[in-house]
């Protein structure tokens, strides 16, 4: 056999092979994230809040607690999380935040979330629908936008 063929055949069984185990890896973190998102089902809760402030920060900036911060993977921990500082009742907390809903969390407004622990993972308006912003274009799209103008 020629060389060529022979170093074709090695990198398609590597490719083969990485194929199988990514998909084996990814079959076992699906079933982590359904285990984990039915314990945040299982203890969330229904509270009216005042949304203070929002932003995305780094975990030690947060002002979480120390446990949260402690639990988190290193890898992580440099990582910006969408963070939300909201009164709820006579206290001001600071709480993380799904990233799918954190656009649509509106400051200074009255909310009704569902808070699982220092995790909230859906929003409600309390006097209304929210305002869903409007998404950003994308490069092309702003392109076929100019051109069309001229």
């Amino acid at each position: 056999m020629k060389p060529f063929t022979i170093v074709m055949l090695s990198i398609l069984v590597i490719l083969i092979v990485a194929c199988v185990v990514l998909y084996f890896l990814g079959k076992r973190a699906e079933k982590k994230q359904a285990e984990q998102q039915e314990k945040l089902e299982a203890v969330a809760q229904t509270v009216s809040m005042l949304i203070i402030d929002k932003g995305r920060l780094r975990l030690k900036e947060a002002g979480l607690p120390q446990i949260v911060v402690d639990n988190t993977p290193k890898y992580l921990r440099r990582s910006k999380v969408p963070v939300v500082k909201a009164k709820v009742g006579p206290k001001v907390m600071t709480l993380m935040c799904d990233a799918d809903i954190y656009p649509l969390i509106p400051v200074k407004k009255e909310v009704k979330a569902t808070v699982s622990g220092i995790y909230i993972t859906a929003v409600r308006g309390l006097r209304g629908p929210l305002e869903t912003p409007q998404k950003k274009q994308g490069f092309f799209a702003r392109l076929r936008s100019k051109t069309k103008n001229k």
